[in-house]
């Protein structure tokens, strides 16, 4: 059972910041920034990013539709399912929150079983690749698999680190939006 999502953020930018919020030459500025100040985690990102995170966000948008979904959002926001400290290490100050998961209507949260990026793009034939599931899926790959960041903490055994969620409404976030 699923009880709480986790946001982790900056604490100096604030929780639910979104590059893909963005249009795409502000975002590509404040992108290149981080990467000028190497502030993170996101100081890495390739020049080709935010190409490749629309056009992937845009993908799960469309595949949790057709499983039923009905985001509100065009671009995400992004949690997990279950606790994943060493991602506060990606920020300069970073900060997480937990949020209890009955704040969120199913029908806006979809799920990939590791981050978006290589869940949608390895070619290892996992069954959980290329896949965005609904909350009720999500927690069938729980029953099979387990929380990667329980068998996979350190990265060793694949890209899948933690389950990602997909958090396609604001309203449930809106005590925490700046």
């Amino acid at each position: 059972m699923i009880d709480f999502l986790y946001h982790y953020f900056d604490d100096s930018v604030g929780p639910f910041r979104n590059l893909s919020d963005l249009e795409p030459e502000e975002a590509e500025r404040v992108l290149n920034e981080i990467r000028i100040e190497k502030k993170g985690f996101a100081s890495k990102r390739s020049m080709d990013y935010l190409t490749i995170r629309r056009s992937l966000e845009k993908r799960a948008r469309e595949l949790f539709m057709k499983k039923g979904g009905k985001p509100i959002r065009i671009y995400p926001h992004y949690m997990t399912v279950g606790e994943c400290p060493w991602l506060l290490e990606w920020f300069e100050k970073g900060k997480v929150l937990r949020i209890p998961i009955t704040e969120f209507v199913p029908l806006t949260i979809s799920f990939t079983y590791g981050d978006l990026f290589p869940t949608m793009r390895y070619q290892d034939g996992k069954k959980y690749r290329g896949q965005v599931y609904t909350l009720n899926e999500i927690y069938h790959l729980i029953d099979e698999f387990g929380l990667p960041q329980e068998w996979n903490s350190q990265g060793k055994d694949g890209p899948e680190r933690y389950i990602e969620v997909q958090v396609w409404d604001d309203k449930p976030l809106t005590s925490w939006l700046r």
